[in-house]
């Protein structure tokens, strides 16, 4: 075959186009730092890339953003459930100092004080935020879990209590005693202030969750007796009255009384129907929690601080028709979790819910001591006005009738002061109890950032060890390619010289 010159031109052109691609191939690797531009060019290193990305993105969403965002969230909640538990403690400190029976008024008015500041501090902590969204309020994160400011909103709630709900309160009957002062002593209504007159009853009831319900409206009670049969105590069967219309001694005489007093968010029991309370009991055999007591009642009147019942209760906005958590009284509520992916199917819970330590026993509770302690400075404040009166008087039937006031005064101090102590004595156990859902609930959250932390550090591994994969099989040898890449300049060079002084060679050379 004979070989001629317009053959071997167009060899030497394929062969530098060739080596030239070349060139342009390893250009471009250096360039751009990868091995493959196209998937075409190698299929095997593009499908692995792929994967690998993927896998950088997601352990990267999880430990750059996920995590950080679950830590702040448990930050926040940890710090807040500390606070509360100061609060609980210092309560029990003013409890211990409330349970001495020693105390001067300027002593009684300073826990007062203390008690009362205490208290709002505590639903304060309890609207602790992240980011905009409350951290104790479940899915409604952008609900606040007290009212923020005094508010009418009528709602019907409905509480689901059971028979650990039903105490008992020491209340003194002291007839007209609070409305007795320096002018009025002589007054015939007031005859009824005399020492025998004075006395300590022990009343059962029900505490609600909230005090200054509405007047004229009666609450319904529904439960299962002893007997298994379903017992509704409606409106016929209860009575409305003041707590200054003297109820608890009305119901301590009548065993089957049942009174309902709104301001201060209390069902007296009589002995009878107390009993008939405690007498049910859950049937273990069946789903369904038999030993529930339900009592639905109205307030619309709202002061700042107090819990917002749709994070707590069954309950209806009568106002706008809204029904809120109805799913609580079918028995098919679930606690709601805030939760985040942290890993490859791997979530962890990062709130804490209301009803795990914020309860509304703690404000009752400080409502029932500061009214204990405002009673006792009261007939402190009478007495002394009595005995300024009784030491400028010159009539001795005045004197006589002073002395009778203050006879049943003394007495109506020395029990309101045993009753207060009293109180202040079992207030160091529920706060107790109330410290120790608070610790509780603390561990819980030291647990999940204890658990977040692990993850944490395995995701910092798992994102090091893909993005070290990754690099592997997409980035190329720079110090390789750069080698490559001078040889295939020469190359090219060494080419352009070969077919030049090979296309200076023509036939006619040798004629």
């Amino acid at each position: 075959m004979r070989i001629t010159n317009k053959i071997m031109q167009r060899n030497n052109l394929a062969n530098i186009n060739t080596n030239k691609i070349y060139q342009d191939t390893l250009s471009n690797k250096m360039s751009t730092q990868k091995k493959v531009a196209r998937p075409s060019d190698d299929p095997v290193v593009a499908i692995r890339a792929l994967r690998l990305r993927s896998n950088v993105t997601e352990v990267t969403q999880y430990y750059s953003k996920n995590i950080p965002d679950a830590e702040s969230w448990l930050k926040i909640t940890e710090d807040a459930l500390k606070n509360h538990s100061q609060v609980l403690t210092n309560m029990i400190t003013q409890c211990t100092k409330g349970a001495n029976g020693d105390l001067t008024a300027t002593d009684r008015q300073i826990i007062l004080e203390q008690m009362q500041a205490l208290s709002n501090e505590i639903y304060s902590t309890a609207n602790a935020d992240y980011a905009g969204r409350y951290v104790f309020t479940g899915y409604r994160t952008d609900l606040s879990l007290s009212f923020i400011a005094d508010e009418t909103k009528n709602y019907e709630i409905t509480e689901q209590l059971h028979t650990d709900n039903l105490d008992m309160v020491t209340k003194v009957s002291m007839e007209d005693m609070l409305n007795l002062n320096e002018s009025n002593y002589k007054d015939g209504s007031m005859n009824n202030i005399q020492a025998v007159n004075m006395q300590s009853v022990d009343v059962y009831r029900i505490r609600l969750a909230y005090n200054d319900c509405t007047e004229g409206v009666k609450p319904s009670i529904s439960f299962t007796d002893g007997t298994g049969a379903n017992i509704q105590w409606k409106d016929t069967d209860i009575q409305e009255k003041k707590s200054y219309e003297n109820p608890y001694v009305e119901v301590a005489n009548d065993p089957d009384a049942i009174i309902y007093v709104p301001d201060t968010g209390e069902i007296l029991l009589g002995k009878n129907k107390y009993d008939q309370l405690m007498s049910v009991k859950d049937n273990v055999d069946t789903t369904q929690d038999e030993s529930e007591i339900r009592v639905t009642y109205e307030k619309k009147n709202w002061k700042a601080d107090d819990l917002r019942p749709e994070h707590y209760f069954a309950c209806k906005d009568k106002d706008k028709g809204i029904d809120y958590n109805p799913d609580y009284l079918t028995g098919g509520a679930e606690r709601q979790d805030v939760e985040y992916d942290i890993g490859f199917n791997q979530t962890i819970r990062v709130n804490s819910t209301a009803d795990e330590c914020f309860q509304h026993g703690i404000g009752r509770t400080v409502d029932d001591l500061s009214k204990a302690l405002e009673e006792v400075a009261a007939l402190e404040k009478i007495q002394t006005k009595l005995q300024a009166a009784m030491d400028e008087t010159t009539s001795e039937s005045d004197k006589e009738i002073l002395q009778t006031r203050l006879d049943a005064l003394d007495k109506a101090l020395a029990l309101s002061k045993d009753k207060t102590q009293k109180m202040f004595e079992k207030g160091i156990t529920t706060f107790q109890n109330y410290l120790n859902d608070a610790n509780l609930s603390i561990t819980n959250c030291g647990t999940r950032s204890s658990k977040l932390e692990l993850v944490k550090n395995r995701m910092q591994n798992q994102k090091t060890t893909f993005e070290t994969l990754k690099s592997e099989n997409e980035d190329v040898d720079i110090t390789e390619v750069a080698i490559e890449l001078n040889s295939a300049e020469l190359t090219y060079e060494a080419a352009l010289m070969a077919t030049g002084k090979v296309m200076q060679s023509t036939l006619l050379n040798y004629i």
